[in-house]
This record gives structure tokens, C-alpha cells and sequence, in this order.
């Protein structure tokens, strides 16, 4: 598998896959995460536009998987309930991470790749989405808090993960 940035070719592809994840999440007690469209084109083309968009893909470079990473300040995290950050250092995050059916190891792949770049990482996570919670369990993150969003003012499980 490789990673590279996506281009605004790969915008179907992201929304085909962002389909299927919306899907999932319905069959798997998680029906209330990724609602009304989101993340829709224009959040795509948004990330494309910042340099945060990549993909990933498989060895016939067919794109598996898709999330947002960046090194930087995201706002939501500026503060947490019921716990604390494990640290104030700079961090990098990962936002709306998304594979394809049956392609195991993708998500660990993807995040490997984003905690290779910044050894500081922050994500979130709804309280339902317990594959997500998995993961993020399994690649050595740990729990934090609560954040609340700013766009809807939602409530995620807060994890991070520092070397």
C-alpha cells in the first residue's frame, strides 16, 4: 500500500467510499455519525485545497481509503470534559479516515503513516462508532475526554497518542 495527496480526480472515488462507510456505520449501531451528506464534495474539495486530503492505495493503485491529516491547531480540541489531553505539545490529526469494504489493515496503515509524520497525535471519535474505537485502542492510543463540536456541538470521544 501507498499514501499520496488526493486530487480533485479522486473526488467520486472519496464519495463512493464515504457511501459505504455511511453504511456501515448504520449496520453496525452507528447510525447518527456521518448525517445529512457529511462529508460531502465540498468538504472534500475543502481538504484538497489545504493540503490535508490524502489517500491510500492499494498495489494496483486502486484508492482504498481516504482521511484528512494535519499537523496543526484543530479548534474542537481547544477544550475537553472529563479528562485531559496527555499533552499540550504541538500534535497532528486525523479527521474523517474511510476505507472500502473487506480491506483489512487499511486504517492501521493510514494511521501508521500519519504518527510516522508527528509522534503527537489527536482524533476523535462518536461514542457508537466502536470500530473506530478499536482501532484507535489497538494503534496505541488512549482515551482523553469528551470534545464537543463547533459546527453542530456533538459530543466525540476525545484519544490521543504521544511517543
Amino acid at each position: 500500500m501507498t499514501i499520496r495527496k488526493t486530487t480533485a480526480n479522486d473526488i467520486d472515488k472519496l464519495l463512493e467510499i464515504f457511501d459505504y462507510a455511511r453504511e456501515y456505520m448504520k449496520a453496525n449501531n452507528n447510525p447518527n455519525q456521518w448525517v445529512n451528506g457529511y462529508p460531502s464534495r465540498e468538504d472534500v474539495e475543502e481538504d484538497i485545497q489545504k493540503n490535508e486530503s490524502y489517500v491510500c492505495l492499494d498495489d494496483d493503485n486502486n484508492i482504498i481509503a481516504t482521511f484528512c491529516f494535519f499537523v496543526g491547531i484543530e479548534e474542537d480540541y481547544n477544550e475537553i470534559y472529563e479528562g485531559k489531553w496527555l499533552n499540550n505539545n504541538e500534535y497532528g490529526v486525523i479527521h474523517r479516515i474511510a476505507t472500502l469494504k473487506n480491506k483489512k489493515g487499511v486504517g492501521s496503515f493510514c494511521m501508521k503513516y500519519c504518527f510516522d509524520i508527528c509522534k503527537n497525535m489527536r482524533v476523535d471519535t462518536h461514542k457508537d462508532n466502536i470500530p473506530m474505537q478499536r482501532l484507535l485502542e489497538k494503534e496505541g492510543f488512549t482515551k482523553c475526554g469528551i470534545i464537543r463540536l463547533r459546527r453542530n456541538g456533538a459530543e466525540r470521544i476525545a484519544f490521543q497518542k504521544s511517543e
